[in-house]
């Protein structure tokens, strides 16, 4: 069967890297994604310690492990060669460093992953082959394949939020002078990088949360004309420039700052991240950039 370049096949629809599963590629070899084991769920990390002389267990907190999923189908290309081309395809995509896994669903979403097995193909005639891959994403979220951000200066005007806040609150949509309102619509926290670009005073990245509570990141260098400094709440690092670590310099007050997940039963939960500094200076900004993510 003649299938047409660029069109898509019903069913689930991915892509691995830049091969798409699910579709047509630009040479008429039609790659049929059948089976996505792991995307819906990954694993837990749990302990259970038996109680002494009493009913039930000691639980630990329950953590999410890392997720294997294997992708699996069947293609099918116009001649030998096609399919034998298609194959190389396949085992490129499936790399050994961090690569994007994208899934197609009704919200998309995606992972970072890398091969964690041997790619299988089973050629059945000289034109279609079945394939199957490992791969795991050691962060086991799912993200939003659109990546959100804000970016602001320090307030113009002195003042601004005043500690400690009285709650509630209600905090517009938009980013305002010296704040960025950011939303998770996951079911899981999601944690943001965060960039300071100077020049800028000892900056003050303040996140404030819907509850009342406040964490802060307060960096005690200054920032030159030029200077980015980048923020990782994911990976604790804290790089001037790209190149040197300057987490030593940072202090983390209440813990890294998250944005929470959605409720159930209110929706998604807004948190204001606040930029400060003793000295103003109209050039310095604050980026704020994150992914809704979930479970």
């Amino acid at each position: 069967m003649a299938y047409i370049p660029g069109t898509d096949i019903d069913g689930l629809q991915a892509t691995l890297g830049s091969l798409r599963l699910g579709a047509v590629d630009a040479a008429g070899v039609a790659w049929f994604l059948q089976g996505l084991e792991g995307w819906d769920s990954a694993e837990v990390r749990a302990e259970f310690q038996e109680r002494e002389a009493d009913h039930g267990t000691w639980a630990s907190p329950v953590y999410l492990g890392s997720r294997p999923i294997t992708l699996s189908g069947t293609v099918e290309a116009p001649d030998r060669s096609s399919l034998q081309v298609a194959m190389e395809q396949l085992y490129a995509a499936a790399t050994l460093t961090d690569t994007t896994l994208a899934v197609w669903e009704a919200t998309p979403k995606q992972a970072s992953v890398r091969r964690s097995g041997k790619p299988l193909v089973q050629y059945v005639t000289d034109r279609t082959a079945t394939w199957s891959v490992l791969v795991t994403a050691a962060d086991p979220r799912r993200y939003s394949t659109t990546l959100q951000s804000g970016t602001t200066g320090l307030p113009s005007i002195t003042g601004g939020l005043s500690f400690p806040v009285t709650f509630p609150v209600t905090f517009s949509a938009t980013t305002v002078a010296g704040q960025i309102s950011a939303t998770n619509l996951g079911s899981i926290d999601t944690r943001p990088v965060l960039t300071i670009a100077g020049p800028v005073v000892a900056p003050t990245v303040s996140c404030l949360y819907p509850d009342g509570t406040v964490r802060q990141l307060l960096y005690s260098q200054d920032l030159a004309s030029g200077d980015v400094l980048t923020i990782d709440t994911d990976a604790h690092t804290v790089m001037l420039n790209g190149a040197a670590s300057r987490r030593r310099f940072m202090t983390v007050s209440a813990g890294w700052p998250t944005i929470p997940a959605a409720s159930p039963v209110t929706g998604p939960t807004t948190v204001s991240y606040q930029f400060q500094s003793g000295t103003y200076n109209a050039s310095a900004t604050l980026t704020a950039a994150w992914r809704s993510a979930w479970m």
